[in-house]
């Protein structure tokens, strides 16, 4: 009896034996292609398809596979983004060739070379007060032209094709983004140095979080499968923090994120928080639905662990 990809993936969360493992590919940053190796696949498979940037952001280089693309491979699942607000999207059509992008959080990143792009855009770098949070001028995740065209793509993929349908609103989540506010070995050092503000800081990234979520599911949620977010926790060999610390300023961030979209849809939540299994398998909640973690073994290949 064959099935279809929507029902080989939600086979798969709950348990049940597919026909073959499900593929997702395309469907956020962390499932989908670099442009660089895109072309050189298109290359080779002889395809002449266009290129097209997730949250239309050629700077962050990774592509949307077009559905040729995405067919040919296999993918089971297509995606759906929300989109930087239309001011932030107009400001960067508009500025120089080759000048940093900046986002509507202020941070942003510098061209290194032909599609390739570093973050080195703090805004908030040398802040180390409670002051500094309360007085930054932060986004506004209420803009209706973050998720104008949600419902509709949402509506379309669920009712008009037989993939699962996975939802990736562009968050940075709290550890990722106060990275990109104030540089990775800063906010590092203040995590310890200064920790009220800190913790502060992630609580406010945290809130602007929740509040897009909110938004992008009032118009997505009744036609997603799943839910994909993701807080990047760790090198290649451990966490960048102690587990304690995670448990004290970070778990319960992640916990509330995840509690709130399952009060507003019957998705399941995918959570790709970037690190090892060694170590994070130990602290995560069981919230999620769905977890994606690299383990790198002493020898040998890395594995990918999911439940």
């Amino acid at each position: 009896m064959s099935i279809s990809p929507r029902e080989r993936v939600l086979m798969t969360i709950a348990h049940e034996e597919p026909d073959r493992v499900p593929v997702i590919l395309g469907t956020s940053n962390t499932t989908s292609i670099k442009i660089k190796a895109y072309r050189k696949l298109k290359d080779f498979l002889g395809h002449e398809g266009p290129d097209r940037w997730i949250y239309d952001w050629p700077e962050l280089g990774t592509v949307i596979p077009d559905e040729w693309m995405l067919s040919k491979l296999g993918s089971d699942a297509r995606g759906v983004f929300d989109a930087f607000p239309a001011h932030a999207r107009e400001r960067n059509s508009k500025r120089p060739a080759h000048s940093p992008y900046i986002d509507d959080w202020g941070s942003g990143a510098s061209e290194t070379g032909p599609d390739e792009w570093f973050p080195d855009v703090h805004p908030l770098a040398e802040a180390t007060t409670i002051d500094a949070i309360e007085n930054y001028a932060w986004p506004d995740m209420n803009d209706p032209s973050r998720v104008a065209h949600v419902r509709a793509e949402a509506k379309r993929l669920h009712e008009e094709t037989d993939f699962a349908v996975i939802g990736t609103p562009w968050l940075l989540f709290p550890f990722e983004r106060a990275h990109a506010m104030q540089g990775l070995d800063t906010f590092l050092m203040n995590m310890m140095a200064e920790p009220e503000f800190a913790q502060a800081l992630l609580d406010k990234i945290a809130s602007l979080c929740e509040t897009l979520m909110d938004r992008f599911l009032d118009e997505a949620g009744p036609f997603m499968d799943i839910v994909k977010i993701g807080d990047d926790l760790g090198t290649q060999t451990s966490l960048m923090i102690s587990p304690e610390m995670y448990r004290s300023m970070l778990k319960p961030l992640h916990a509330s994120m995840i509690r709130r979209i399952k009060a507003k849809t019957g998705a399941k939540v995918f959570f790709i928080p970037t690190a090892t299994s060694s170590t994070l398998c130990r602290i995560l909640s069981r919230s999620a639905w769905i977890y994606s973690i690299l383990s790198r073994p002493r020898r040998g290949r890395w594995r990918i662990f999911r439940s």
